[in-house]
């Protein structure tokens, strides 16, 4: 079985590996497109473009697999009172982000959408499931000394919400309810779970 993840995260792929799940990496380039503006319908629509974007760029390649594929796409992003965080534009937007998320609970959603295509079968033949797990994520209240020093390494400037939670920010995070693997970027138990149940696969 050859397992593919469209996503070019190294978090993602730190996961994958840690689990002992053998893939390889096809990153989707394809532009976003969202027609709703609740985040966790945000983050299937974009996981489920993701993977689709894979799927059909794997048929280009072959017009039927030789063996059973599985396409992972996910798609991460951070809420606050129902608005999506996404990464910070400038080192000002990565201010303001932070000083939302102080002394305050957030959300993290991450979507995540699995194709399977079992071998010689055609491309419509492919399933496909989606599904979206929540957490929240508690933190501390933050000086501008704080946000600022956190800002000058760098860490925020590529992250949803300006911030990583595995990082450097790790130590102003109170508290989480919720899957930990889930506010990195991909719910690994949860995607376990969902292969066996709906594929009969396990990884």
């Amino acid at each position: 079985m050859k397992i593919i993840l469209a996503s070019q995260s190294p978090r993602r792929r730190e996961i994958l590996k840690r689990i002992g799940v053998n893939f390889e990496v096809m990153p989707s380039q394809k532009e976003e497109v969202v027609t709703s503006t609740i985040p966790y319908e945000v983050v299937k629509e974009l996981s489920s473009q993701k993977a689709d974007d894979i799927k059909n760029k794997y048929f280009e390649i072959n017009n039927k697999s030789l063996e059973d594929v599985i396409i992972i796409g996910a798609d991460t992003i951070v809420s606050f009172e129902d608005k999506i965080l996404g990464k910070p534009k400038d080192k000002k937007d990565a201010y303001n982000m932070l000083k939302l998320i102080s002394g305050n609970v957030h959300q993290v959603y991450t979507g995540v959408s699995v194709i399977y295509i079992k071998a010689n079968e055609e491309l419509d033949m492919a399933k496909e499931i989606s599904f979206y797990e929540e957490t929240n994520v508690y933190v501390k209240a933050l000086t501008d000394k704080d946000i600022l020093e956190y800002i000058e390494t760098g860490e925020p400037m590529d992250k949803a919400g300006s911030y990583a939670i595995q990082g450097i920010f790790g130590k102003y995070i109170d508290k989480y309810q919720g899957d930990y693997d889930n506010v990195v970027g991909l719910p690994a138990n949860r995607l376990v779970k969902e292969l066996k149940e709906n594929f009969d696969v396990e990884i």
